[in-house]
C-alpha cells in the first residue's frame, strides 16, 4: 500500500493548500461544481440504499464511494480546502494571504453549491418522472431529511443550534482525516481504504456535512418538505459550515501540522 509516514503526508498537505490558493478560478469553481455533483450522487446512492434494503447502516457504508471518486479525480469540496489551505498561511508559504484563503473558499463554495443543485434539480426530475407525479419513496424521504434536520433543530432553540454546530465540529473531523487519507499512500487502493473509514463513520453517526446539505435541503424543497429557505441557511447551513471549518481545521489539520512540521524541541533528560 506504499504508506507515507506523517511527517511525509503533512507536508504534502501543506503543498496541495498552496497549490489551490495559486489555482486558477476558473479551475478552482469547474473542480468543485463537480465535487459537489458526486457528492450529490453518492447521497442520492446512500437513501436509496437505505430505503431499499431497509438498512440506514447499508447506506453509509456505501456512501464513501462518492468521495473516492471525487478526490481521485482531483475535485475539492469545502470542507477539504477548510482543512488544507490555512496551513500554507501557517507555514509561511510566499504570497499566501488570509484574502487569497477567503476568496478560494467563495470559489470552492460557490462550485459545490452549484453542483449540488444541479443533481438536485436532474434527481427532482427522475423522481417525479418529469413533474408529472407525486415524489418516488426515495424522493419523500429526501423531502423528510430536510424537514427533520431544519425544524427539527429548530424546535431546541439555542440548544438545537449547538446540537448543529457540534455535529459540523465532528462531521469535518472525519471527513478531514479521509481527505489526509487521500495521501497517506500511493496507491489507488491504499488511498481508498483510508479515506472510506472516516467517511462511512461520519455519515453513519449522522453528522452534518455542508456539502452533503447543499444537495440534500435544496432537493427537500423540491420534493415538498415543510421547511423554508431561512429554515435551510439558519437552521442548518450556516452553523455547519462554522462548525466544519472549526472542526476540520482544529482537529485534523492544526492538530498534525503542529507535531509534525512544526513540532516542540525534543525533551532532554
Amino acid at each position: 500500500m506504499s504508506y507515507l509516514v506523517p511527517s511525509e503526508f503533512v507536508t504534502k498537505m501543506v503543498d496541495a493548500g498552496e497549490s489551490k490558493i495559486y489555482m486558477a478560478t476558473r479551475d478552482a469553481l469547474i473542480r468543485a461544481y463537480m465535487a459537489g455533483a458526486i457528492l450529490a450522487i453518492a447521497a442520492v446512492f446512500a437513501v436509496t440504499v437505505s430505503v431499499q434494503t431497509g438498512s440506514p447502516l447499508l447506506g453509509a457504508v456505501l456512501f464513501p464511494v462518492g468521495f473516492c471518486i471525487l478526490y481521485l479525480m482531483g475535485f475539492d469540496l469545502l470542507t477539504g480546502v477548510f482543512v488544507l489551505t490555512p496551513l500554507a498561511k501557517f507555514d509561511n508559504r510566499p504570497g499566501v494571504t488570509w484574502g487569497a484563503i477567503f476568496k478560494h473558499w467563495g470559489v470552492v463554495f460557490t462550485g459545490n453549491f452549484l453542483g449540488a443543485l444541479t443533481v438536485a434539480f436532474l434527481m427532482a426530475i427522475v423522481f417525479t418522472y418529469g413533474f408529472t407525479t407525486e415524489p418516488s419513496q426515495v424522493g419523500k424521504v429526501i423531502g423528510d431529511i430536510g424537514e427533520g434536520r431544519t425544524l427539527g433543530y429548530k424546535e431546541y432553540g439555542a440548544g438545537g443550534m449547538l446540537t448543529i454546530f457540534i455535529r459540523g465540529v465532528l462531521c469535518n473531523w472525519m471527513v478531514s482525516l479521509g481527505v489526509v487519507g487521500a495521501m497517506v499512500s500511493t496507491s489507488v487502493s491504499g488511498k481508498v481504504i483510508a479515506m472510506w473509514m472516516p467517511i462511512m463513520l461520519f455519515f453513519a453517526m449522522g453528522f452534518e456535512h455542508s456539502v452533503v446539505n447543499m444537495f440534500l435541503f435544496p432537493s427537500g424543497l423540491i420534493m415538498g418538505g415543510n421547511f423554508s429557505i431561512m429554515d435551510y441557511l439558519i437552521w442548518n447551513e450556516i452553523p455547519v459550515v462554522i462548525g466544519n471549518l472549526v472542526g476540520g481545521l482544529s482537529l485534523t489539520g492544526l492538530t498534525l501540522y503542529s507535531t509534525h512540521v512544526r513540532t516542540a524541541p525534543k525533551r532532554s533528560f
